[in-house]
């Protein structure tokens, strides 16, 4: 039976992503324009950004004025009650920028530490993905009602589709590029989408068979993770650890531990 507190803490999450989403589906100005840079000068934030985590962390304040957030855009308090708000509130602001699809609204809610609730909303695909830990991962989109998901049954890693994704650190992303190269011939294709959380959502729904990348934060894959696990796929970082900013994946089960040992061996987690 799922914690009442989780069922609570996923309606907010699934409110406050939604909200999100539409304000920045619908109200995305047509002269966007680069609001600061964060990493180097093409990793980026819009208004827009800065708009929906504020729209985001308003919203569950109002209705748990005491929890902790960390959000991609400087949202940081600790709280009292155990409870803590991850927060992308544009997860691909690249592709947003550019006018691409390929973007989503990320909010986790960690309870003493642990994810136990996860939305990834996709408001350009229509789709929405959402999990409680224990309870499994679901979605609503295009086909008719809430879709149960799961990942994509047991394939060789040769006919595997992995995704990645690049750092806007010159020097970090030739590295990644460099075992890119490495790892293309030992599989059936790599993607890019650009979007972490929506890279793990499409692991969780089975159009992905793998998705790995270094130098990601907490709010990046929080909820991803989750979805991704609760549909049945692993994730982890370096072999032993969990996911971190070092390095991230998440596979099917016959994905996984191959994928990891290459990419420990390819030193996908350093320079």
């Amino acid at each position: 039976m799922t914690d009442p507190l989780h069922t609570d803490l996923l309606k907010l999450a699934k409110e406050a992503a939604r909200r999100a989403g539409e304000l920045l589906r619908d109200g995305r100005p047509a002269d966007l324009a680069v609001a600061a840079t964060k990493s180097s000068p093409i990793d980026v934030v819009t208004e827009m950004d800065i708009a929906a985590e504020k729209l985001i962390t308003g919203l569950i304040s109002e209705h748990r004025p005491d929890d902790g957030f960390l959000g991609e855009e400087g949202a940081a308090s600790t709280g009292s009650t155990g409870i803590r708000w991850v927060i992308d509130p544009l997860d691909g602001t690249v592709n947003y920028l550019y006018g691409l699809p390929t973007w989503a609204v990320s909010i986790a809610a960690e309870q003493d530490g642990e994810t136990v609730v996860g939305v990834v909303e996709i408001p350009m695909r229509g789709e929405s993905y959402h999990a409680v830990r224990g309870g499994g991962a679901r979605a609503t989109g295009a086909w008719e009602g809430e879709r149960t998901l799961a990942c994509r049954p047991a394939a060789p890693l040769d006919q595997a589709l992995v995704s990645t994704g690049f750092n806007y650190v010159t020097e970090v992303r030739t590295h990644q590029a460099d075992v890119a190269q490495r790892l293309i011939p030992l599989l059936r294709d790599i993607r890019r989408s650009g979007s972490a959380a929506v890279d793990l959502a499409d692991v969780a729904a089975g159009r992905l068979d793998g998705y790995y990348e270094r130098g990601l934060h907490p709010w990046d894959l929080a909820a991803g993770d989750l979805i991704a696990r609760e549909a049945g796929a692993l994730t982890g970082g370096r072999p032993g650890e969990r996911p971190a900013r070092d390095l991230a994946i998440a596979a099917t089960p016959a994905v996984f531990e191959p994928l990891q040992r290459l990419l420990e061996d390819f030193g996908a987690w350093h320079d």
